[in-house]
């Protein structure tokens, strides 16, 4: 086989572990490298798994973004020696996940999964706690703020509760937006 008969090798998802609270940085960093060509077009792309979250912070609701996996950057990169020290020396990096040498890419079903979850919840902000059945929680807005209750249904697509409330001592089902109670 000829050196032109070769495929280029395929670019790959990579998981890098950071110091918490870096992740951003060191995107930066990774986008500063591909940008300048520092990379030499082995690192195609850099993304810190988000998601948008609502929350009620003194009676407002607030959008925020919350990481899906604190501490770790997904990069699309070809792996080679060169981008591997590329890759590990920037700082606040402390390695690549699978595997200390040459480590393992991340299947691309889970990289495609990962990236669809993100943009969905990107453009549809979800709440910033996750409710379930039976799950025991403290109202914190509205006309019931300051009763707990036990919740009774869930509506995701709607971002509403339905908990029970014990007024006067009877169990009353009450309807909630998922901003205006607490996990108790």
């Amino acid at each position: 086989m000829t050196e032109e008969m070769t495929p280029a090798p395929k670019a790959r998802w990579f998981i890098i572990h950071t110091y918490s609270g870096f992740e951003q940085r060191v995107e930066q960093t990774i986008n500063q490298m591909i940008r300048t060509n520092e990379a030499q077009g082995q690192i195609e792309e850099v993304v810190v798994p988000t998601e948008k979250v609502v929350e009620l912070v003194k009676g407002e609701k607030r959008t925020s973004t919350r990481k899906f996996y604190p501490g770790y950057v997904m990069v699309k990169m070809v792996m080679t020696d060169f981008s591997w020290h590329l890759v590990s020396n920037i700082q606040r990096v402390t390695g690549f996940v699978g595997g200390k040498n040459r480590p393992t890419p991340m299947r691309d079903s889970e990289a495609v999964r990962i990236l669809a979850m993100m943009e969905s919840r990107q453009e549809q902000p979800r709440p910033k706690f996750n409710f379930e059945r039976g799950d025991e929680v403290r109202v914190i807005d509205g006309p019931f703020g300051g009763f707990n209750g036990l919740v009774e249904d869930v509506n995701f697509d709607k971002g509403k509760l339905r908990v029970s409330v014990s007024i006067f001592g009877r169990q009353t089902p009450v309807e909630l937006d998922f901003v205006q109670v607490d996990k108790g």
